[in-house]
């Protein structure tokens, strides 16, 4: 009888120890979030470039969410020799073998970027699918990310949209697309020694420490004070200056709520925080809260098909007096005046939706609903952390 459920046990043991191995050989794994790598995605599909080095294959296969050996293969294809990722391909496309000799040959490029949430999606990415499989080719491929993040930082704590920087607006420190605090969470996430970076040694650990403190640093010095009061970011600061400049010729120096939103909620989910952070976000809050925009509306018409050069646009948006319609943002508010803003390819600033081209009026976000997730959080928020000081009263 001892026997028996020994051999029993031992069955049991390795029923145990087999059934995640063979699911692994079926590919049945749980998924991992890949929301991340929607925004480049989605530029790879619909936006003509001839940047990219390849094209998507007619009906456009992907791989399911849970195939997460197959995108992690695919995430270490795209991954350059500098360590970090190019921006707008798909990381669940499936690809031909055609498109990945394409994309291997290209490895040696330096078109790396932060842009559209590359390059941190990956890196972070690669961490889970190592803590499932530890397989030791994703550690090494999430390691060089890491280490391309580091020496991708200037010396005072920002990052470049792209690295290396050229000599246009990409040089400077980038708020667009949570560039910051999409870099910021992940080195944060490392810090706080969150389980699936274990892997990450002392010595790699302290080069993280160092960086996410100095960038933080650089987060709280970029915010616009004007007449003494904190406001929030713009979206690209001058890498020397620190203030806010010129991105793309449509996008101006200015007070930008939208990339603002998500630095915000970065800052109020850090534990601890220390005043100057404390002060940092009350400043957001009072700012979000004085620039609401009251009775307008978004209003999306179906066109004609108009090709650009960069684009097909099949849609017009309009803003429309509403006195029903809750609140809502500008995506930028001129910095001295704090009038909502917009503008158009020539770099001419215009203060009306109407005002700008068709092209750029559908195919640019120029209102945000974003801030109403940080007025939303703020009470719990402030009664645990500031609650001496409410920045709503």
């Amino acid at each position: 009888m001892k026997s028996k459920s020994f051999r029993n046990l031992l069955l049991l043991l390795a029923i145990l120890i087999l059934f995640p191995i063979l699911s692994f050989g079926q590919n049945s794994f749980n998924k991992i979030d890949v929301s991340g790598f929607d925004n480049s995605a989605r530029h790879w599909y619909n936006i003509n470039s001839d940047d990219n080095i390849i094209e998507p294959l007619p009906g456009k296969p992907r791989y399911s969410p849970n195939q997460i050996l197959e995108i992690a293969d695919n995430i270490l294809l795209f991954q350059k020799k500098n360590g970090g990722w190019a921006k707008n391909y798909d990381m669940l496309a499936i690809l031909s073998e055609e498109q990945k000799s394409k994309v291997t040959e290209a490895k040696s490029e330096q078109n790396t970027t932060y842009d559209n949430w590359t390059t941190h999606t990956h890196i972070h990415y690669l961490a889970q699918v190592y803590a499932v499989t530890r397989n030791d080719k994703y550690k090494e491929a999430c390691i060089n990310g890491i280490n391309f993040v580091i020496n991708s930082q200037y010396k005072n704590g920002g990052w470049p949209q792209y690295y290396p920087p050229s000599k246009g607006y990409d040089k400077h420190i980038t708020f667009n697309d949570g560039v910051m605090s999409g870099i910021l969470t992940l080195l944060n996430n490392i810090v706080q020694k969150l389980p699936i970076y274990s892997f990450v040694d002392s010595t790699l650990y302290n080069k993280v420490r160092d960086s996410y403190l100095l960038g933080l640093d650089c987060v709280l010095k970029c915010q616009i004070r004007q007449n003494g009061q904190l406001t929030v970011w713009g979206q690209q600061h001058d890498f020397e200056t620190l203030e806010p400049t010129w991105a793309r010729a449509f996008e101006p120096p200015s007070i930008c709520n939208g990339e603002s939103s998500d630095l915000v909620l970065f800052l109020m989910n850090l534990e601890n925080p220390n005043q100057r952070i404390i002060d940092a976000i009350n400043g957001a809050v009072q700012w979000f809260e004085k620039s609401k925009i009251y009775n307008l509306k978004l209003k999306t018409i179906r066109t004609e098909p108009v090709k650009y050069q960069n684009s097909t646009v099949t849609r017009d948006v309009i803003a429309v007096e509403d006195f029903d319609a809750p609140p809502i943002w500008a995506r930028y508010y001129e910095l001295e005046t704090h009038r909502p803003l917009f503008c158009n390819r020539d770099k001419i600033v215009v203060y009306s939706l109407a005002e700008v081209h068709p092209e750029r009026r559908a195919g640019y976000a120029w209102y945000t609903n974003e801030p109403k997730e940080v007025l939303k959080k703020y009470p719990e928020w402030q009664e645990r952390w500031s609650p001496n000081f409410n920045a709503l009263k």
